[in-house]
């Protein structure tokens, strides 16, 4: 049996995929600007892919480059709570390093300060999605490259 630790969820069939969690610690600079420490929190079991222009029809090709680096999906928890139970607004998420459950890399950046690292995702939409009897089954969310890749 694998060892999982208490800051990581397992995978499933539905959830195949582990992607990390990074919340802020904000604090302000000499000339009151907002800086944010980006801090590791946790793993998360998520299912994510393409965004698809399937059905779409015609479509021009200003509209399909909105839609080159974003990607749908879905995880298990709701990822603005935070390991300690803080809430966090969905602005002070970012999600980094998605993985297949065997540790390979799905999304990497290819070129710039993050070559060969995981790509850095923003949160576009996060909606819970509800079972028959009312509890939340999953949350849906839509997550867009950050243009900012030289996050630490």
């Amino acid at each position: 049996m694998t060892h999982i630790p208490s800051n990581c969820e397992e995978t499933d069939l539905y959830f195949p995929m582990l992607a990390d969690i990074y919340y802020p610690i904000i604090t302000q600079g000499q000339y009151n600007e907002v800086k944010k420490n980006w801090v590791f929190d946790k793993s998360v079991a998520i299912n994510v892919m393409p965004y698809s222009r399937k059905g779409m029809g015609e479509i021009t090709p200003q509209v399909f480059l909105q839609y080159k680096d974003t990607l749908i999906g879905r995880v298990r928890t709701d990822i603005r709570i935070t390991s300690r139970e803080s809430s966090e607004a969905l602005t002070n998420i970012l999600i980094t390093n998605i993985r297949a459950n065997s540790g390979q890399a799905i999304h990497l950046e290819s070129a710039g300060p993050r070559a060969g690292k995981g790509t850095i995702y923003e949160i576009a939409s996060f909606d819970p999605h509800f079972a028959p009897y009312g509890d939340i089954d999953f949350y849906s969310l839509v997550i867009r490259r950050s243009e900012n890749q030289a996050v630490e």
